[in-house]
């Protein structure tokens, strides 16, 4: 029985879980409030930098022990298919998939490395042997922009994947739903 928010819409399926979907924006709104805070506010900026490195290892336990397409090994692909998916891309044949395609499951990985040397490196800067320490705030500072960057080419990639198969993939990180696989769709 289709459930009742899809009346009237095409049939749907649940893919993101509540604690996927928290976590997403949680961490948004942590790296917004670090990367904002950076000088102003430095008691908000490290608060909000723990907050982010804390997610990133409740993820990394529910990609172990999680709901199917929140699992590492659902959407973590080898370099070649990730090439390939890419190339794809570039040909505008790419599949679509229910989870993450192989291009997004490397973006996470690329931003969840990324975020987490961010939160290592802000953190060693409060250690004795780090603080005022200025090649390892340069560390920091470059790591953050680098996160910045990813954050923007994953924002390019939602884009344009939610063009090319029809899908606002914002609306399914909210609501935890895309639509329904068809013929030739991947999992």
């Amino acid at each position: 029985m289709p459930d009742a928010r899809d009346l009237g819409h095409p049939r749907t399926v649940q893919v993101w879980d509540p604690l996927v979907r928290a976590f997403h924006w949680l961490l948004v709104s942590s790296v917004a409030t670090a990367w904002f805070s950076a000088h102003p506010w430095e008691a908000l900026h490290y608060w909000a930098g723990m907050t982010a490195a804390a997610l990133i290892f409740l993820r990394l336990i529910w990609g172990v022990v999680g709901t199917r397409y929140a699992r590492l090994g659902q959407f973590v692909r080898s370099p070649r298919a990730v090439l390939a998916y890419l190339n794809d891309i570039a040909t505008g044949r790419e599949a679509r998939y229910l989870g993450h395609n192989p291009a997004g499951g490397a973006m996470v990985v690329a931003l969840i490395i990324t975020l987490g040397a961010t939160a290592l490196t802000g953190w060693l800067m409060t250690t004795d042997a780090y603080w005022g320490v200025k090649w390892m705030q340069t560390l920091h500072d470059l790591i953050a922009h680098v996160l910045l960057v990813l954050v923007g080419v994953h924002l390019a990639g939602v884009f344009l994947a939610s063009v090319r198969h029809r899908e606002n993939l914002v609306a399914a990180m909210i609501r935890g739903r895309k639509r329904a696989p068809a013929p030739g769709d991947l999992d």
